[in-house]
């Protein structure tokens, strides 16, 4: 059946539509020093954020807030200031809570494949019939979106006067008090490493 003018105004305006809704709005990191929450060593700054709101969470990854699943997404920005190319490569992250306990990032990569009590997973229609498999429903998982490996931090070199940024992704719930510790920044001509960073995530964790 051939489609007058009108149709095809109309379906063209429904996709566009639909396809703005899955758009995520642009997100960029502000500069180091604009961050509450940082430490210098050597002319580097690193600088976190931990994200939770609903308010923050958007501004990152629109719908999704992956915090609702148990996955707290902390922004990392780093500034080189020394004259020095750094290597990224070798970093090393662990978020310690107010009682000691080291939690390690989970890669990006894989964190679409994490399960928990609020992730879907395949729920079973009804009692089986005998002779015959249960039926299931394979429900997609929300954490499987292009904004958490597109949003996560990949720099491996950081040349002087340049900044990088991006997120890291903890399989744990915020607690007041915690710190993210950092370590393996080191020059990339002598391969030797910055002193650790210990940056506080909130205020009290700060004093």
């Amino acid at each position: 059946m051939a489609l007058t003018g009108k149709w095809w105004i109309a379906l063209l305006s429904i996709a566009v539509a639909s396809g703005g809704d899955k758009e995520t709005p642009p997100f960029k990191p502000g500069p180091a020093g604009s961050y509450p929450f940082r430490q210098t060593l050597e002319k580097v700054t690193v600088a976190t954020a931990a994200f939770r709101s609903d308010a923050d969470i958007q501004t990152a990854f629109g719908k999704l807030n992956p915090y609702h699943y148990g996955i707290l997404p902390v922004l990392v920005v780093i500034q080189n200031d020394s004259a020095k190319t750094l290597s990224l490569d070798k970093l090393k992250l662990e978020l310690v809570t107010p009682d000691r306990d080291h939690i390690e990032p989970t890669p990006a990569a894989e964190v679409r494949y994490l399960r928990g009590a609020s992730e879907p997973g395949p729920v079973v229609m009804g009692p089986p019939i005998p002779g015959l498999p249960a039926r299931t429903s394979h429900k997609k998982n929300p954490l499987d979106a292009w904004e958490i490996e597109g949003r996560a931090f990949t720099a491996r070199m950081l040349p002087p006067n340049e900044s990088a940024s991006g997120f890291f992704y903890f399989r744990a719930f915020y607690r007041s008090g915690s710190i993210l510790f950092l370590q393996g920044v080191r020059e990339a001509s002598t391969g030797r490493e910055l002193f650790y960073f210990e940056i506080p995530l909130d205020k009290q964790s700060s004093e």
